[in-house]
């Protein structure tokens, strides 16, 4: 059950579809769990980092793909061919699938593992359309009117 109704903003922000779609998927059930946990920090003014803790997968194992906006982690762990007998086994190594969505105009710029984590470097690149600009404000009295042909000054 949905405990916030998105439905006014809908009808008063134009071009936001997508968010409030988000919105509504990230206040439903998290399907995907915990595993692995996971870190976002913001790096820069443009910038972010995406941190797993992946312990005991190799690089191989591991696996980033961009496709469209959804950025996908996924590991994929090699069963032991030896049965090991386990008195406690606490680290867990399971296969994952982690999706994160990303927002417009964010790309993927690199990823490192290292000491059992991996690192997934992002950056915002805003086009200059989309960056804010000053618009010069005129004056009437010093447009000018044109009415059948000719151009008077208008006071």
């Amino acid at each position: 059950m949905r405990q916030t109704d998105f439905t006014p903003f809908y009808r008063s922000a134009i071009g936001f579809d997508r968010l409030f779609q988000m919105l509504d998927q990230a206040s439903g059930f998290d399907s995907e769990g915990s595993y692995p946990p996971y870190n976002i920090e913001k790096t820069g003014e443009n910038a972010y980092r995406i941190t797993l803790a992946v312990a005991g997968f190799n690089d191989d194992e591991l696996k980033v793909e961009v496709k469209e906006q959804t950025l996908t982690i996924s590991g994929t762990k090699s069963t032991d061919a030896k049965d090991k007998s386990y008195l406690h086994r606490g680290i867990a190594a399971r296969s994952f699938e982690r999706r994160f969505q990303l927002a417009d105009h964010v790309d993927v710029t690199g990823a490192d593992s290292q000491n059992g984590l991996l690192h997934v470097d992002l950056v915002r690149n805003v086009p200059e359309r989309m960056k804010p600009r000053s618009i010069a404000i005129g004056s009437q009295g010093t447009a000018t009117k044109q009415i059948e042909g000719t151009t008077s000054a208008v006071n």
